[in-house]
């Protein structure tokens, strides 16, 4: 079993001789970074390193101090021209928007507020040519009977559905807070259809199998945890190890 601290494990020298110089876009392999491993770095920077250590992508969860991404100078409708023109520049695309919306909230008022900052995320996923966007079911509200807690949250989600529908965009709940177990995230999928440590390189070698084509986002937790690895190594050892193990599953 691979964990995330072991992506570090590998020699720091490694490093230097594989990822100086820009990787064409054309050889590169669908993996991703999350921006939540990188919050002390600007747009340029996420961009020029991403590009450099050969990912296609990047998962936009927060840059600099901004967590709401439609409040990202950079972002700004007067400037999202210049921004994809400046991602297609580095041969990278958006892979997802991370919202912190949350969906449990039982109150009217608390509520809307968390649907009205999924609805400013889908507008600005579209404006970017971004496919995905993504909220938290997050947790189950004391004193609230499960049925009725996983029938309101599945009730938001069907909203943003509606909402993003036509726009090129699609709405995805993390596995996170209270619903990471697989029973819970499959109940809430039959209510919406009608119907630590991972295994990084078995999980990688599965989703090759069944056929996925999307990207291998790697998310490393620096904003919430500034004790872990600096992004410099971690996002740059990802992109070394994800590339090998995802090279040798597609020759199995």
């Amino acid at each position: 079993m691979t964990t995330r601290r072991e992506f570090l494990g590998t020699p720091a020298a490694l490093l230097v001789a594989r990822y100086t110089r820009l990787v064409s876009s054309q050889a590169r392999l669908p993996l991703g970074f999350s921006t939540l491993g990188c919050p002390q770095w600007s747009w340029s920077q996420i961009l020029d390193f991403a590009a450099a250590r050969g990912y296609a992508a990047v998962e936009l969860r927060g840059i600099l101090t901004n967590m709401d991404l439609t409040k990202v100078p950079e972002l700004a409708p007067e400037h999202i021209g210049d921004a994809k023109r400046q991602l297609a520049a580095h041969g990278l695309s958006v892979s997802c928007l991370g919202a912190s919306a949350q969906m449990h909230d039982m109150d009217p008022v608390k509520h809307a507020a968390q649907l009205d900052e999924a609805h400013r995320f889908i507008d600005l996923a579209q404006a970017l040519g971004a496919p995905y966007v993504r909220v938290f079911g997050n947790e189950y509200v004391k004193d609230v009977p499960r049925d009725e807690m996983l029938a309101h949250i599945a009730g938001a989600l069907h909203e943003l559905g509606d909402y993003a529908k036509g726009k090129g965009v699609e709405v995805i709940i993390e596995s996170h807070g209270d619903f990471t177990d697989s029973p819970s995230l499959l109940e809430l999928l039959r209510l919406l259809t009608g119907t630590g440590e991972v295994p990084v390189k078995r999980q990688i070698a599965a989703l090759v199998k069944i056929g996925y084509r999307g990207f291998y986002s790697f998310e490393w937790e620096k904003r919430w945890h500034p004790e872990i690895e600096e992004p410099e190594r971690a996002i740059a050892q990802f992109a070394e190890v994800a590339a090998r193990y995802l090279r040798e599953a597609r020759r199995e």
